[in-house]
């Protein structure tokens, strides 16, 4: 059966799909392969037809976060990067606020979403007249669980929509036709959020279980998906910017109208249902989270839903190293800032800025949170058998024309091994760049955060940030603390989640909405211009660090909190209202 639904395929393989499918796909839409009455076949009883239509609707939902914003990653729209291209790159455009409800950013998702919520609903109707003799290995018809597996991209295409917009219309099962004329007014962001978190709840029990997934069925959406999905929904809705926060207080589309201190609670339990599941551990080594795939093809036990993007390459590699191997390639599109830099702690897990971190601003690297190597390169990083160049005119850092490094930074993360000292020139390995979406890391964090805001710190708090900082190889006494300070209030352990989310998280779609959904976008865009360092070095060999500033953000309080619906949603329904200053 296998083979045979891999020749069916249409569209290229993408992620949350059969793990065993590596090829590429010829790149035609479905609609011109086959009708809906063929898709959904009564006579078809091993699904195939329906199981393609599945797939492209895999593929229509979710989308590759690795450099996806014109080359280049979601957080260079935030403090935690630039984009090293000259001009103003789209990236570039979002942190300066360079963009209208007429012109839309390279962000917007409106008409994106919509397209591949109709053909996620499209299946929901119609999968029930396919009678699929499939089953689940616990006996359990396999149909209602590809019914529940559209459900969920469904209900993560609305809450895509729901964190740039807010209210978005919600339509049900009713499925449209282009040519139709619809008039349909916003849901308010309560009704999405509802919708979006009953969605969870109702399709989790028939989704596989993590234990349930084969080879065959690798990257299908399973109940640990849901739930995560459920628990994000309800860490937003709690959050400032929506709960106490409302950017237009008196208005349901933007958010609720008044603060309520249990939507932490909820999303505090619903994090921990994902924990106390104990499908999911945090994996032994931070850098092998994003190079090694899910079990039960791979090792991963953290990754909970994701995209694949193939057979093992180096994209991603040759898209952001350094410049100055030009053996293996590295057009280094992505530049971290000092700003990121300088929210990594010491090795002994203290913040740079605590003298009990010893930090030396002439050896800034040294004793450092091991994940700041295997996030970013820093000069005098090692990569491909020789130290990277960061200072003026070192290999990395030539200057003229050639695109490079505005920071003295390049990323580092997401790359994996290379060749050998052995392999002369050097070259990359190839590696698996599955994009995630949801991970045992981020579900902890979104515990201990909620947790925290609901009741302020406790020893399940603590904990979490021990185990973080453990698996990262942050140094430690007797006292197993991990440089966590003892006895913080609220605010205080609020300042360290969110800095302690910052570097674990760092370049995995978080930042740019983490500001946003704490309310603190204005303060963080309008008030501290991104950094970097121009480093020379002395003909003596002495290396000095000189900090520079490098962009000036811009972000218009209240106004950009949310995206505008765009203009032409607006013209053509009189009921869509737009968002507020748009």
């Amino acid at each position: 059966m296998k083979q045979l639904l891999y020749k069916m395929i249409v569209w290229c393989f993408v992620g949350c799909l059969f793990g065993a499918c590596r090829k590429a796909y010829e790149s035609v839409p479905l609609g011109q392969q086959i009708t809906l009455d063929l898709a959904f076949d009564p006579r078809d009883s091993l699904g195939k037809q329906a199981m393609t239509y599945l797939l492209t609707t895999y593929q229509q939902t979710f989308y590759n976060g690795h450099n996806r914003i014109g080359g280049n990653y979601l957080d260079a729209a935030s403090d935690d990067a630039v984009a090293s291209a000259s001009g103003i790159p789209a990236v570039q455009a979002m942190a300066t606020g360079a963009y209208s409800a007429t012109m839309n950013n390279a962000d917007d998702m409106w008409a994106r979403n919509y397209t591949a919520i109709r053909n996620a609903t499209v299946f929901i109707v119609y999968i029930n007249r396919v009678p699929m003799i499939e089953k689940l290995p616990n006996g359990q018809p396999a149909r209602a669980a590809y019914r529940s597996e559209a459900r969920f991209l469904r209900a993560w295409l609305y809450f895509q929509l729901v964190k740039r917009y807010g209210g978005v219309p919600l339509l049900g099962d009713a499925i449209r036709q282009i040519t139709d004329e619809v008039q349909l007014p916003r849901n308010s962001f309560s009704e999405c959020v509802n919708y979006i978190v009953s969605e969870c709840d109702n399709i989790k029990d028939s989704l596989r279980t993590a234990a349930m997934v084969t080879p065959n069925t690798y990257g299908r959406i399973t109940q640990g998906a849901a739930m995560a999905l459920k628990a994000e929904v309800l860490l937003y809705a709690a959050s400032p910017l929506f709960n106490g926060g409302n950017i237009d207080p008196a208005n349901t589309l933007t958010g609720y109208t008044s603060y309520d201190p249990n939507r932490w609670k909820l999303a505090a339990d619903a994090a921990k249902a994902i924990i106390d599941k104990d499908d999911y551990k945090l994996m032994p080594n931070f850098n092998e989270v994003f190079t090694t795939q899910a079990a039960p093809v791979g090792s991963n036990t953290e990754i909970i839903c994701w995209m694949q993007t193939g057979t093992p390459a180096n994209g991603v590699e040759s898209a952001n190293a350094p410049v100055g191997y030009t053996s293996a390639g590295g057009n280094g599109n992505t530049s971290p800032t000092q700003n990121l830099v300088d929210a990594f702690a010491s090795d002994s897990g203290y913040a740079i800025t605590d003298p009990a971190a010893h930090y030396n601003p002439n050896d800034p690297y040294a004793h450092r949170d091991p994940r700041l190597s295997l996030t970013v390169f820093h000069n005098g990083s090692l990569w491909l058998n020789r130290a990277v160049q960061t200072y003026a005119r070192g290999l990395d850092r030539p200057g003229g024309t050639v695109q490079q490094t505005k920071t003295s930074y390049y990323m580092r993360k997401f790359m994996g091994a290379f060749e050998s000292v052995s392999n002369n020139p050097p070259s990359y390995s190839g590696t698996y760049h599955d994009w995630v979406y949801y991970r045992y890391a981020g579900v902890l964090l979104n515990y201990a955060e909620a947790l925290n805001e609901f009741s302020g710190p406790s020893a399940d708090v603590y904990n979490v940030l021990y185990a973080l900082r453990k698996r990262a190889g942050i140094l430690t006494d007797a006292s197993n603390t991990y440089g966590v300070p003892q006895g913080m209030s609220q605010q205080d352990m609020r300042n360290f989640i969110r800095n302690e989310r910052r570097v674990e998280m760092a370049f995995e779609e978080q930042r740019y909405w983490d500001l946003r959904r704490w309310k603190i976008a204005a303060e963080v865009y309008n008030n501290a211009p991104l950094r970097g360092l121009d480093l020379q070095l002395s003909s003596s060999g002495q290396l000095f660090y000189n900090p520079i500033q490098v962009l000036k953000t811009v972000f218009r309080d209240p106004q950009m909190y949310l995206y505008p619906v765009p203009y032409s949603e607006v013209i053509k329904n009189n009921q869509m209202k737009q968002n507020p200053l748009w």
